[in-house]
């Protein structure tokens, strides 16, 4: 049924968004349910199991207050300022046991798909990573477990949730965050349009105007470059957790155009979130 003029739309999100984040939080919290050492060190990191579960289980509580309507100061949205603020928020969070922080890793993402029921969709919210509706938070909660629940799965030698259909979920919030993670040294100055299409279904637009990056669903006329490439490589890529010479070696990823040269400088844009 459509909505009537001047209704609101409450609990709207994209098809099987809400599924993917109730499963994500459930398979990690299975692996930290059969986690043998929380103090065990994670590949790529400076954290322990135990403070990314942390992590995880206050990262979720933050977005779902947020979800409810009140708002949470976590840094300026910046990269960097949101890392610091990860690391102070940890080391006033005492708890590193395995089965509490699968239970708050569950609940408190189940506390954010509530809140999102039980409110407007289409409503501003300020978030970490800038304003956004109640839609792309559940795509910025799910992006952000999909990236930790990898790191956990590599740190335990367990095969890892990220697949195609959860990362086309999680391009809402990429989208949306690209224009904030610019990698300023890099595109100074700037002027090109690429066009990103991931097998399989998924596509954005990138174009640079004097280092500037304007971000679209939609793929911008006459591209200098497209890149083609695999949905789980792109978004470990964009996390910072694969890296773009071993994804091209892989045949993972193919760039062509006017200017196919520019596709593999095209990571060195972004700061990873």
């Amino acid at each position: 049924m459509e909505p009537k003029a001047g209704q609101e739309v409450r609990g709207a999100l994209p098809e099987g968004l809400a599924d993917a984040i109730r499963t994500t939080a459930e398979e990690i919290a299975e692996l930290l349910r059969t986690a043998p050492d929380t103090g065990a060190p994670v590949p790529g990191l400076t954290w322990t199991v135990g403070e990314v579960a942390a992590h995880l289980a206050q990262a979720n509580a933050l977005m779902a207050d947020v979800a409810s309507g009140h708002p949470r100061s976590h840094g300026d949205g910046s990269p960097q300022s949101i890392a610091a603020a990860n690391e102070e928020a940890l080391a006033a969070f005492g708890e590193r046991a395995a089965q509490p922080l699968a239970a708050m890793i569950v609940a408190q993402a189940a506390a954010c798909l509530d809140a999102v029921t039980g409110h407007p969709a289409d409503e501003t919210l300020m978030t970490p990573m800038g304003p956004m509706n109640r839609a792309v938070l559940g795509s910025y909660l799910l992006t952000h477990m999909l990236g930790h629940g990898y790191d956990l799965a590599r740190a335990l030698k367990r095969p890892h949730m990220v697949d195609a259909a959860r990362v086309r979920l999680a391009l809402p919030f990429m989208v949306r965050a690209m224009p904030r993670v610019t990698e300023a040294g890099t595109t100074a100055g700037l002027n090109v349009r690429y066009a990103v299409r991931l097998w399989g279904g998924g596509r954005f637009g990138v174009t640079f105007t004097d280092g500037t990056a304007a971000v679209d669903h939609e793929l911008p006329d006459r591209p200098d470059c497209t890149i083609s490439i695999e949905p789980v490589t792109f978004l470990l890529m964009a996390l910072g957790r694969s890296s773009p010479v071993g994804a091209m070696a892989r045949g993972r990823v193919f760039a062509w155009g006017r200017k196919p040269w520019l596709g593999p400088r095209f990571p060195a844009y972004f700061t990873a979130p």
